[in-house]
């Protein structure tokens, strides 16, 4: 007896069970494909090997990787994602520290803002001082003479 043909939403309940373990088995199959290609341990025989086992007997091969080499496939996603977090915190870094001006660059645009008269003697002093004690005045703050808020 066939249950589902009595109540319809129970099988509409074992479709989409159905539908969900089949997109679950292809996330499954392709991770274990793009593992394959990953992992460098593997030699280039070794890769064309489990690639070969996969596609041709996808279930039986899945289930072998992820016995034989699934602790590492974890390992692996671990450090691609300590990789990439690690390369974006370094673009980051870069990208913000990319505007800054070093202290040598800071004195001599305020020695050229001197001598052009823009700023007075005791104003070149107060930020000579804020820039060597590691504030860098602003470009109005310095014009002004009065210490960054920084």
């Amino acid at each position: 007896m066939y249950l589902a043909n009595d109540y319809p939403l129970l099988s509409a309940f074992w479709t989409m069970l159905w539908f969900f373990l089949w997109v679950m088995w292809f996330f499954l199959l392709f991770k274990v494909v793009f593992d394959i290609f990953r992992d460098d341990t593997l030699s280039g025989w070794g890769k064309a090997g489990w690639l070969v086992f996969v596609i041709v007997l996808p279930f039986l091969g899945v289930f072998v990787y992820l016995i034989a080499r699934g602790k590492d496939m974890g390992r692996r996603d671990v450090e691609q994602a300590r990789a990439q977090k690690k390369m974006f915190d370094s673009y980051v870094r870069e990208t913000a520290g990319g505007s800054r001006t070093s202290s040598a660059d800071e004195l001599a645009k305020l020695a050229e803002m001197r001598t052009r008269g823009d700023i007075t003697q005791e104003e070149f002093q107060q930020a000579k001082a804020l820039v060597l004690s590691g504030n860098s005045p602003t470009g109005d703050a310095a014009r002004v003479g009065t210490p960054s808020p920084r």
